[in-house]
């Protein structure tokens, strides 16, 4: 069984595919993992390849009950609101928030692919090969691993529901295709609102915000370095934005990261934090536009700084 498989990942697509070559999906927000089983036992592997076993202990120890000898699943760890969405806030807080140690009990993981199967490779199959492989082996609606349900919809009609329901988006897969890394066109992702990683700059302190924080300033990467794309200053709760002051102050700088920018107010900081934020879209000038932070991005996950232009 191979160590470790490079993930497909999603494309992004303004609209939804239509016709009957693509399966849809809902767009889960969280993270994305590699659930190893052979027979030493089980691994969680992250996007970036670290060891995340600990870190999901629920997840592993289902894993190790499922009825196959050996398997790598394919899916995303997720922690569901009261409405049952996926709230990315909610999973880095049960991880302890990044870099903490925290074990994510609460998680749990919507698996969407099977890339390996008691010693076959499943990698050259078409999807819907290794689909009901999956639904095969995965057979339950409850617990720390379920399926992550293929929806038979109109792509169009699909993605207006999630919204409707306050999904991030949805995903949009080729039926027969293999399962091939990177970004190459035979997964898509639709968003209902946009959501990116930019990595933080400065923040600007204030006595009446909670944690300390009254607005972060963020960055994209650039043709020429780092791009300033405007500040978020919703989205913290107190305990969020505590945490995020502490780390903060811990990597300050004398002057901004990116370039064209200056201000009094701010406490510049080294560009080692990397947030996920949600927002609306951009303004005339390439700024964001009603942006809310959701949560920081690991190093382990992996997740690409957007890039400007």
């Amino acid at each position: 069984m191979p160590a470790r498989i490079e993930p497909c990942l999603a494309l992004l697509q303004s609209k939804a595919p239509a016709g009957p070559d693509w399966a849809f999906e809902v767009k889960w927000d969280g993270y994305r993992l590699a659930v190893h089983r052979d027979a030493s036992g089980v691994r969680i592997i992250t996007r970036g390849g670290h060891d995340w076993t600990h870190r999901f202990p629920s997840i592993a120890a289902e894993a190790a009950e499922l009825d196959a000898g050996s398997f790598i699943l394919d899916g995303e760890a997720v922690v569901l609101d009261e409405a049952g969405r996926a709230d990315f806030g909610l999973l880095q807080q049960a991880l302890g928030g990044r870099g903490g140690k925290a074990k994510a009990e609460r998680a749990m993981l919507f698996a969407f692919d099977l890339l390996y199967l008691d010693g076959r490779a499943l990698t050259c199959m078409a999807l819907i090969e290794r689909r009901q492989m999956l639904e095969d082996l995965i057979d339950h609606e409850s617990g720390a691993i379920r399926l992550s349900e293929e929806v038979e919809a109109d792509g169009a009609e699909f993605l207006a529901s999630a919204c409707k329901f306050g999904l991030e988006g949805i995903i949009a897969k080729r039926r027969d295709a293999p399962y091939r890394p990177g970004r190459g066109g035979d997964w898509l992702k639709i968003k209902c609102i946009q959501s990116d990683t930019f990595l933080i700059i400065g923040y600007e302190p204030s006595s009446a915000a909670l944690g300390g924080v009254g607005r972060l300033l963020l960055a994209g990467h650039g043709n020429y370095g780092l791009n300033y794309v405007g500040s978020v200053g919703t989205g913290f709760t107190h305990t969020s934005a505590t945490a995020l002051r502490k780390q903060l102050d811990r990597v300050t700088a004398a002057s901004p990261a990116a370039r064209g920018i200056a201000d009094k107010r701010v406490v510049w900081v080294k560009p080692k934090l990397a947030a996920e934020i949600a927002y609306r879209g951009w303004t005339h000038d390439e700024k964001l536009r009603h942006a809310s932070f959701k949560g920081l991005r690991e190093n382990a996950d992996e997740a690409p700084v957007y890039r400007v232009g």
